[in-house]
């Protein structure tokens, strides 16, 4: 798989917790580790299925990556596991987000900048090659090509549209 990685950590705990999820039906969206303090392992998961998460599923995911990640050891620390849905304004992390939810306004924020910049917003044009395509929302015909390698973070941006297709059920159906 090709999550958007968030550092070398997290990428260790992929490796420890993917193939089983996958097993039980899962797919890894985000996984994130840090915070002050005491650390917390937030883990988001969809369904391979396309149904919606529900709290079973949470739940069953949270004991079997608990159980993997107390075998492989690899938070030397306390931490704290937060097992969730992606939500409406979901991150987009993989590939396949920026086909699945192409339409959609979404923000990304890039590691080097593209054209002068490191920030873009725009309506989702889907993946061609290794790139992500967004158009300007000010000018329609204005694309954004950004190489999905270079992609730090993104996410969905909370719209009416995004609500209402989330209401009627539509948003995975790409």
């Amino acid at each position: 798989m090709s999550l958007i990685s968030e550092n070398t950590q997290t990428d260790k705990i992929v490796s420890v917790i993917e193939l089983s999820l996958a097993d039980l039906g899962y797919e890894l969206v985000r996984v994130y580790y840090g915070g002050a303090g005491r650390p917390v392992l937030q883990i988001m998961i969809d369904r391979a299925d396309g149904a919606d998460v529900t709290i079973e599923d949470c739940t069953l995911a949270s004991r079997t990556v608990s159980a993997l990640l107390d075998v492989a050891d690899p938070i030397s620390a306390a931490y704290e596991l937060e097992m969730s849905s992606p939500g409406i304004d979901r991150p987009l992390t993989r590939q396949k987000d920026f086909d699945s939810f192409a339409g959609y306004e979404a923000k990304v924020e890039l590691k080097q900048a593209v054209e002068g910049r490191r920030r873009f917003r725009g309506r989702l044009l889907g993946v061609q090659g290794d790139t992500v395509r967004l158009a300007d929302l000010e000018a329609e015909d204005d694309e954004y090509v950004l190489p999905f390698s270079e992609i730090a973070k993104a996410k969905l941006v909370l719209t009416d549209e995004l609500i209402a297709a989330a209401q009627k059920g539509r948003m995975n159906e790409g």
